[in-house]
């Protein structure tokens, strides 16, 4: 057997990598071909509309604990900016309805999915197979200028006459036509420029793994990680077509006058509206939740595979159930298209045809508690080594696990109807994405950082960034379980006061002041959660020069072939090509002094 060699770095300074040698600042850093650059271009942008998307929400948490009063610190600068919607610093009932509608989108279309796919997988992908670049790098530079314009579209629309999307990330018709504003139309002109962002980096990253894997990397010895980018990238491209199709139309029945969702007999205001009609509001609903849940396992997959990384190479032993792992991703890969449904009960849908959907909704279930199963078994019997990436990797198992299990009361209909656009829902949701895949991600940035940059992030501050979003992730979300069964509704700008003032105590629907109270309990956990990320924004920036050099190409004693190139990688990525001679988790298989084997090791 060879022994693993453990080289002393030897590379230049940290961005002398980035691209081929000879091009400007302009081709190397901003219309970049090479993999690495789009993915770090990816994740700073998707990092920067996270922080704006937390922002946001954590103003409406001020207005539902305080509904009437001036935000803190920030109202003037809302009044300057939006103007009448802010007016002396009050979040009006139209400016929550806003920011709830670009909260929701923020996240999902801008942060986390662009975060999981874009940024992970572009950098990632390629060095983990062995390939020099991605199948087609001007389509990938082009996907991220999509994303980017995308995004600037979306934060122009609160610069408008009227502001923002006001109905709602899930755009529902036929509000989402008759608000008398110009926001819509901004979100979904964005909206198609992300899609179309999607389908591009989707394309790219199915088409490299299959035909520009090393000599020896066959499909079994893939790791876990890019299995999950495959299949969420077969996500993207299967089920974005039908609502990118969905947007144009409703765009054009906010601009042209069509009615491809607008019912005929429309009452506006009191009086019929003036459309053509014969369109059908559920149309839209099928389309948009037909790509939506598919796209809750976009956010999923990823931050499994990342997991999956981080913990077996934290245990220094084999993945637990490896194949296993791979069918059931494949699995939860193809339920995932026939489940979108349980989001409509309320539709009116017949007693048959929701029972099809409750049955699949159970069924989905069974691959995802075998990876978190495969997960916690391979934890047994490892040699385990406990820092910042792995304490972000343990806490996304019972995070998601929470998320998972208080999902399952809104697969069936009849627990649904008590339950559907509760608080409970807004709860189970963020578990599966704010504590579950968030933290997942927080572990691939402190695993991988010493790679893209030669240096450790601080253990210290990582430590305490972990425990503090620990502990207000929690305090944030697990109350909003005991006020969705209380029935308070979502979207309320008020949390519910004023409904439960005219209701009376006594009064069936009326919320308790204790439940009430839970909003301002929650308010300050989540500027709690805010000041958390502190630590992690100073380290992260900090670390990048002033950051512990890493002694070697493979600080962490690693076996994929992301570690077996230098550091930081290299235009072209690797010195010599790589050639596979063995799985992805060799951990603990020898008897010699290092407990590790790389693919590439003959």
């Amino acid at each position: 057997m060879v022994q693993p060699t453990t080289k002393t770095v030897t590379t230049p300074p940290h961005g002398a990598h980035a691209q081929e040698p000879g091009l400007g600042f302009w081709r190397k850093y901003v219309f970049s071909t090479d993999h690495k650059v789009i993915g770090i271009q990816y994740g700073l942008t998707a990092l920067c509309f996270l922080l704006l998307g937390f922002f946001l929400i954590l103003t409406m948490r001020w207005q539902i604990a305080h509904p009437g009063e001036p935000v803190p610190l920030v109202g003037w600068f809302l009044e300057k900016v939006l103007g009448s919607p802010a007016s002396k610093g009050v979040m009006s009932p139209d400016l929550y309805n806003m920011f709830g509608a670009m909260h929701g989108t923020i996240m999902v279309f801008l942060a986390i999915v662009p975060l999981a796919v874009g940024a992970f997988g572009n950098y990632l992908v390629p060095l983990m197979i062995g390939a020099n670049d991605m199948a087609f790098p001007r389509l990938n530079m082009m996907s991220y200028q999509f994303y980017f314009l995308g995004g600037v579209v979306m934060l122009a629309s609160f610069l408008i006459p009227g502001g923002a999307a006001q109905a709602g990330w899930t755009s529902y018709s036929p509000l989402a036509t008759i608000i008398p504003t110009d926001g819509q139309t901004f979100w979904l002109i964005g909206m198609v420029l992300l899609i179309t962002s999607s389908l591009l980096g989707s394309v790219n990253i199915i088409t490299t793994i299959v035909q520009l894997r090393a000599p020896g990397l066959t499909w079994m010895r893939l790791p876990f990680f890019v299995w999950a980018q495959l299949a969420a990238s077969f996500l993207l491209l299967l089920a974005f077509p039908p609502l990118e199709a969905a947007g144009i139309l409703q765009l054009m029945d906010k601009v042209a006058g069509t009615s491809f969702f607008l019912p005929t007999g429309l009452a506006v205001g009191g009086a019929t509206a003036n459309i053509s009609g014969g369109g059908s509001p559920l149309l839209w609903q099928h389309l948009f939740w037909f790509l939506a849940h598919p796209e809750v396992y976009v956010l999923i997959l990823p931050a499994m595979g990342i997991v999956a990384e981080v913990i077996a190479n934290n245990i220094r032993k084999p993945l637990w159930g490896y194949r296993t792992m791979v069918h059931a991703v494949l699995t939860l890969s193809f339920l995932s298209f026939i489940v979108w449904a349980h989001h409509m009960y309320l539709t009116g849908m017949g007693t048959r045809i929701s029972t099809f959907f409750q049955t699949t909704t159970i069924i989905i279930s069974i691959p995802s508690v075998i990876l978190l199963t495969c997960l916690l078994i391979s934890l047994w019997g490892g040699s385990i080594r406990v820092h910042t990436p792995m304490l972000f990797a343990l806490a996304f198992l019972p995070m998601f696990g929470i998320g998972g299990l208080t999902g399952l009361p809104l697969g069936f209909a009849a627990s649904d109807i008590q339950l559907h656009d509760t608080y409970y829902v807004i709860g189970h949701f963020h578990y599966v994405v704010a504590p579950g895949t968030i933290f997942a991600l927080f572990a691939g940035i402190y695993h991988w950082f010493p790679k893209l940059t030669g240096r450790r992030m601080n253990e210290f501050w990582g430590r305490v960034h972990f425990w503090c979003s620990l502990l207000f992730m929690n305090a944030v979300f697990m109350p909003m379980f005991a006020q969705g069964f209380a029935g308070m509704l979502r979207r309320m700008s008020d949390g519910g006061l004023s409904y439960s003032t005219r209701m009376g105590p006594g009064i069936e629907g009326t919320l308790s002041d204790t439940i009430l109270g839970l909003n301002n309990f929650i308010l300050w956990a989540a500027l709690g959660l805010g000041l958390a990320q502190i630590p992690f924004i100073i380290n992260l920036f900090a670390s990048i020069w002033r950051g512990e050099p890493v002694k070697s190409d493979n600080p962490w004693e690693a076996t994929t072939l992301e570690w077996q190139t230098p550091t930081p990688p290299p235009h072209g990525n690797f010195i010599e090509p790589p050639k596979v001679y063995r799985g992805p988790y060799e951990y603990g298989v020898t008897a010699g002094q290092a407990d590790y084997v790389p693919q590439n090791a003959a």
